[in-house]
């Protein structure tokens, strides 16, 4: 196995779900693409939007890649790129919208279930582990009596697209400082001290 990680953003394909609450593990991946200076182009052996290169000059390589298939199926192109890669689900690292925690939050987890989270299920059904990083990206919870899957599948209200650039920017950070330094340093600067 290498030491090359395997970053993934879920989200929706297509441009009426780009903006959505669901894609923001997309837009973090798009703010790690901008700062590596590369582009995504579609992977010949798996359904996704792909990025090779380093995290940061002379960090490790790593492997940025945006699913083409809807985010309850996006176990497939994972264990697809895992395998082609040679990476070890221990290297995997799902970026994804959190409902449980309040918009603006950064928080990271190993394994552990996936509170609902169809994407997560489907990846952790392909790896055949719940044994991979998560970076969970705060998007709060709906409001009143809606319901999730429609809260989710609408784009950020005004006031927290002022504050989302801010967010993406602590998430690409996150996923950065994880594999610089590991899951209980990473938790340590995002995670609040319990007062």
């Amino acid at each position: 196995m290498t030491d090359t990680w395997l970053v993934v953003g879920l989200g929706n394909p297509g441009p009426e779900y780009s903006g959505n609450r669901h894609n923001v593990g997309q837009m973090v991946l798009d703010a790690l693409a901008s700062r590596m200076g590369g582009k995504f182009a579609a992977h010949k052996g798996a359904r996704a939007a792909v990025l090779e290169g380093r995290l940061w000059v002379g960090g490790p390589r790593a492997v940025l890649a945006k699913p083409l298939t809807y985010m309850n199926v996006s176990g497939g192109p994972t264990s697809s790129l895992a395998k082609y890669y040679g990476i070890d689900p221990s290297h995997v690292v799902a970026v994804h919208d959190e409902l449980d925690i309040p918009f603006n939050t950064v928080r990271l987890k190993l394994g552990g279930g996936e509170g609902g989270h169809n994407g997560l299920r489907d990846i952790s059904k392909a790896l055949g582990t719940k044994d991979y990083l998560r970076v969970r990206v705060g998007v709060g919870r709906p409001p009143g009596r809606m319901d999730a899957a429609d809260f989710v599948l609408r784009d950020f209200a005004t006031a927290e697209k002022k504050e989302l650039p801010f967010l993406l920017d602590e998430a690409a950070d996150a996923v950065e400082m994880l594999a610089r330094d590991g899951l209980a340093a990473a938790q340590q600067k995002f995670h609040p001290a319990k007062a």
